[in-house]
Parts: structure tokens; sequence; C-alpha cells
């Protein structure tokens, strides 16, 4: 089986009937949100979901799985999502798809947050991936040289030759800092310059990480205390 299929359907597990689900977005959330449709549709589950990209809330929709809003819940029970790099502190990297703003706030309101991710994304220190940055298009040059002054090459994202725009109007900086030496003091700096909206650092968020390994086992890590 596709390792992140193992992880997202493993993840599932997670899921029980009368909860509010947050439905990630990514290569390996696309599997969750399968699973969760087919179990929808064949045991009755009976959940409510918050998706955090318009991406993954049409997928849900294609399994008629009930979408709600933070009108409607004021939590969510469990949230499953993917991580383009994820360390032994269960710290992480988001945001390759996009959809950092949105899984960033689903996050917080979230009580249980499940991580799944191929055994590719599993980093003794974050940073090779690009560390994704979203910022507001005014005046987004001045953002680009703050940014730039923090030690790093930020690239603004671009699709198929043209801007990429997050759901939200956005763009999106890739920002190359090499390897992490201390992501709490990152992100507080990147936080601290007007016109960054949010950044792809998901500290202290994570519960449970599930790798879907290439030899078709799993490897579970769960946060510590």
């Amino acid at each position: 089986m596709n390792p992140k299929q193992l992880a997202g359907e493993k993840a599932v597990e997670y899921v029980k009937s009368g909860m509010n689900v947050g439905l990630g977005t990514g290569s390996t959330a696309y599997f969750a949100i399968q699973e969760i449709g087919r179990r929808f549709k064949n045991e009755g589950l009976d959940i409510r979901a918050i998706a955090t990209s318009i991406e993954s809330e049409n997928l849900a929709k294609e399994w008629g799985i009930p979408m709600a809003t933070f009108a409607d819940v004021d939590h969510l029970d469990v949230t499953i999502d993917g991580a383009d790099e994820a360390d032994p502190q269960l710290n992480l990297i988001k945001g390759g798809g996009g959809a950092l703003l949105r899984e960033k706030i689903v996050a917080s309101a979230t009580k249980f947050y499940v991580i799944v991710a191929d055994e590719r994304k599993y980093v003794p220190q974050l940073g090779p991936f690009g560390l994704p940055v979203e910022i507001i298009p005014f005046a987004w040059e001045e953002t680009f040289r703050q940014v730039k002054a923090l030690g790093c090459m930020p690239t603004r994202r671009e699709k198929d030759g043209k801007i990429f725009i997050t759901d939200n109007q956005n763009y999106i900086f890739d920002c190359d800092f090499g390897l992490i030496a201390d992501a709490y003091k990152l992100n507080d700096q990147l936080h601290s310059l007007p016109g960054v909206v949010e950044t792809g650092l998901f500290l202290d968020k994570t519960d449970v990480l599930i790798i879907g390994k290439n030899s078709g086992e799993l490897e579970i890590h769960h946060k510590k205390g």
C-alpha cells in the first residue's frame, strides 16, 4: 500500500461518531478524507467537518461528508492533516500546499491534532524544506526585504507561470533558512514583521505523528508528557 494511504487511513481510527473533525490539505490528508467518506457512507459515521482548504472541502462534499463552519462549532475534537517536515519533537513545517493560514486556525481550535506523513518527511531538524510564509500582497516587496534580512533567500511562490494566490487571496514566500536552529525564535521574528500573515512553523501542536513507511509498516510518535 502507498505509505501515504497507510498513514492517512490509520489516522481515521481516531475519528468517532459525534465528533467535530478538521480535514487537512495535501496528498496524505487526501487519503484520510477518502477513508472518512467511506466510513460515512458505509458505517453511518456521524460527524461534522471543517476543511482547511477549498480543495479539501470539495473532496469532502463529493463523499457527502456534512460540513460546518466555526459559526456552528466552537471546537474540533480531532484534526487529521499532513506535514512537509516533522522533527522528533513533533514540530512541523507546513504550507507546501498553500493552506497554512487555514491549517493553523483549524489546529488552534483542535483538541487532538493528528499528523500523517510518509517517512521522507521525518527529519532530525527542521529546515531542508523551505519555510512557507504567507504575506499580504500590499507592499510585498518591502515585506520581502524584511524577511530576507532575517537571513534567508525568499522566493515568491508561482504556479503555472503565475503568482500563487492562497484561498485567502495572499501571497506565499518560500524561505530557505537552511537548518533552523531555533524555530520558536524564528517564528516570533517573522510574526513581528508587518505584512506577514502566518508562518508554516507549527510548534507544540501535534499530539500524534503517524508515519507510513515504504516497507508497509507504520511508525507512530506520541507527544511527550
